[in-house]
């Protein structure tokens, strides 16, 4: 009877003394390499007139304007259902002085008076804002 040839067994890995295993294959030695410094992309512009640099479509003078008219159409409307449900009149008393105006008339009276309180003190402390940069950006030229 013919004996087949059996392969031998392969070798035992080698095992350090810490008796973790050892590649047989050295390692590649790592070159790193430095890429040149290259300037980054502008940023992409798209082709088309009226976009931003993200491609959507860019506001103008024009829909600020439309947009303005219609919130002063739906502020309007809701002025007149204001007026509308509180005509009635009631009496009025301020410093001495006593009358007998409509509800409506007095409350709007009063909100546009407390929106100027507001408004003058705020657009002059803007102004005196915008007064020192002008004073700081022209020291830093």
């Amino acid at each position: 009877m013919p004996s087949e040839a059996v392969p031998p067994p392969p070798p035992p890995p080698s095992t350090t003394p810490e008796g973790a295993q050892s590649n047989p294959v050295p390692p590649e030695p790592r070159v790193e390499t430095t890429q040149p410094a290259t300037e980054p992309e502008p940023a992409r512009t798209p082709t088309g007139a009226g976009l931003d640099s993200r491609g959507r479509v860019r506001p103008t003078r024009i829909s600020g304007l439309w947009i303005g008219l219609i919130t002063a159409a739906i502020f309007g409307i809701l002025l007149i259902v204001f007026i509308a449900q509180n005509s009635r009149s009631v009496p009025l008393h301020f410093f001495g002085w006593r009358g007998q105006f409509s509800l409506a008339l007095t409350i709007l009276v009063s909100a546009a008076i407390g929106l100027l309180l507001v408004a003058i003190p705020g657009t002059i402390r803007i102004l005196q804002l915008r007064s020192a940069l002008r004073k700081n950006a022209a020291n830093r030229l």
